[in-house]
């Protein structure tokens, strides 16, 4: 299952309590105190790593504790310090506040460590407090109670291109035919309900493409699958436009470009800062539509943008492609 936005309540364990105690040893009847301090409490801490790409762990496990701090102890032991809690996000994950939304962390590569919650302070057993005037004090500190946080976990894949287009475009079949991966194909609209990222692969360089669900006209309102995956092509440097030019006639090649561009500016304006590249698919069953293959190609010219011809089912030009995805690639 793909879960890519969970309401998760850290909280970080409490420090342990001060100690109070007296020596007590042959010999010496009046010993001084020797209370031990509390230990610390443990901290909530996320890594991010490259080799998970779902939240699914939180979306059953949704308030997560750490350890206490053990108590402190005679003879001026200190209590153990309770255990850090570890967890792993898929990199790429940021972290809102909840309920406001207000970023507070981007975990926008692998490798980063973040303490979500910090333990609580251990409390001071009753050897700090004698003094010339207090030689027996019989109180302690209590430990400090751990930090607790509600927040939102949001996942944003990590991809260096981000397919786009409407349903049935053929994205699926392309990413599948370009990369190692094997997403759901079929014949009807929102076959891909999740993002899938597949692995490319040109001489001794490699790279992560991902398919985003289907975009439809109102996308940005949250037609369709909408805001959910939109949200998914923002990291991406290189979108990819996936246009059917095969003779249809609800919705031309050109039209079909424009309103995905007016989507993606809809939802973020800096969208269309991306490079991009526009590819005409299923040129093998596109002889009736020479003329709106024609007038796609002179609006993509007309913006700078590369544009490429290709059937994905048949493998054609997908060589090419690759090469063209590439250049943009080793210019980043």
């Amino acid at each position: 299952m793909f879960v890519d936005r969970v309401v998760v309540s850290f909280i970080a364990g409490k420090g342990g309590d001060g100690c109070v105690s007296f020596r007590r040893e042959k010999f010496i009847p009046k010993g001084g105190p020797d209370g031990g301090d509390g230990g610390k409490g443990g901290d909530i801490i996320l890594k991010s790593v490259s080799n998970n790409n779902s939240l699914i762990d939180f979306r059953f496990k949704n308030i997560i504790k750490a350890k206490n701090g053990e108590n402190g102890k005679g003879s001026n032991k200190t209590g153990k310090n309770g255990k850090d809690v570890i967890l792993e996000v898929p990199a790429g994950t940021v972290i809102k506040s909840f309920p406001e939304e207000n970023i507070l962390f981007d975990f926008d590569k692998s490798g980063i460590e973040f303490v979500i919650a910090k333990g609580g302070k251990g409390g001071k057993g009753n050897t700090h407090f004698k003094s010339s005037t207090n030689q027996t004090p019989r109180y302690a500190e209590k430990g400090k109670k751990g930090e607790e946080i509600k927040v939102i976990l949001e996942l944003k894949l990590i991809a260096f291109a981000g397919l786009v287009g409407f349903p049935n475009a053929g994205k699926s079949t392309l990413i599948s035919k370009i990369s190692g991966a094997k997403p759901k194909i079929a014949d009807y609209p929102f076959t891909t309900l999740y993002p899938n990222l597949g692995v490319v692969y040109q001489d001794y360089n490699s790279l992560v493409i991902a398919d985003i669900p289907g975009i439809i006209e109102g996308a940005h309102e949250g037609e369709g699958m909408g805001l959910e995956f939109l949200k998914h092509i923002e990291r991406t440097k290189l979108l990819i436009f996936l246009i059917d030019i095969s003779d249809f006639t609800e919705q031309i090649p050109v039209k079909a470009f424009l309103t995905l561009l007016k989507e993606l500016e809809e939802y973020n304006k800096k969208l269309l800062k991306k490079d991009m590249i526009v590819v005409g698919n299923k040129i093998d069953i596109a002889e009736n539509s020479e003329e709106k293959i024609i007038d796609l190609e002179k609006e993509v010219k007309k913006r700078n943008i590369d544009f490429i011809k290709i059937s994905a089912i048949k493998e054609i030009n997908l060589e090419k492609l690759k090469s063209l995805i590439f250049k943009y690639y080793e210019k980043d």
